[in-house]
């Protein structure tokens, strides 16, 4: 008797609900979740109480709505500026350029470092069309020129590739030098007015030695 063996392919879902494959759907769009994943997530939500659902949603739309970027840092935050930079302890001469909030949590759990933080919100990547304007960069030159840091320290080598440090290093060098050259200049022509003012003092002086003479 001959049997024949019949294959089918089930990667696809049939769901018996559009409002399940709905939710499933926006599930999946999380990074790191497939469908099947999303599919166990959604179905341990529905055998949950509609209080811990509700609780979910409601945090997903307080966070959504309220949080905020730290005006200094660029640190997720509740308030407009994060706890760390409105800690005074926090020796705020010495920045550590991170890629992320969770490379800041990171480094708090060591309880090592003392300083403050710059957070750039990704990487430079021409792969993915991310350039040094689509991160917060500009903010840190401007504390690099402004003589606001003393020591800037570049964490999370691993992450933060070389590509993206070398990038910031040509900036901050570019601008730095930038500023180095105008007070040069301004120095300069402080000098110059300075010797231009000690010249006229001199003529005056020697016009006023010959009247006398006279």
């Amino acid at each position: 008797m001959n049997s024949s063996l019949i294959i089918r392919n089930f990667t696809t879902m049939d769901f018996s609900s559009k409002l399940l494959e709905n939710a499933v759907n926006e599930v999946a769009r999380l990074p790191g979740i497939g469908k099947r994943t999303a599919l166990r997530l959604v179905l341990h939500l529905l055998k949950q109480p509609i209080e811990n659902t509700n609780y979910l949603t409601e945090s997903l739309q307080v966070l959504r709505t309220d949080v905020k970027s730290c005006e200094k840092c660029h640190n997720i935050s509740d308030t407009a500026l994060c706890e760390i930079c409105n800690n005074p302890k926090r020796d705020s001469t010495i920045v550590c350029v991170v890629e992320d909030i969770r490379d800041v949590m990171a480094i708090e759990n060591t309880s090592q470092y003392r300083g403050l933080y710059h957070v750039l919100g990704g990487k430079i990547s021409p792969i993915e069309g991310i350039g040094p304007q689509n991160l917060e960069i500009e903010s840190l030159i401007e504390k690099v020129k402004n003589n606001e840091i003393k020591e800037l320290i570049f964490m999370l080598i691993q992450k933060l590739d070389h590509y993206t440090i070398m990038q910031l290093s040509r900036l901050m060098l570019f601008q730095t030098t930038r500023v180095l050259q105008k007070t040069q200049k301004a120095h300069a022509r402080r000098d110059d007015e300075r010797e231009k003012g000690k010249e006229k003092e001199r003529r005056e002086q020697a016009e006023t030695s010959i009247r006398k003479a006279q």
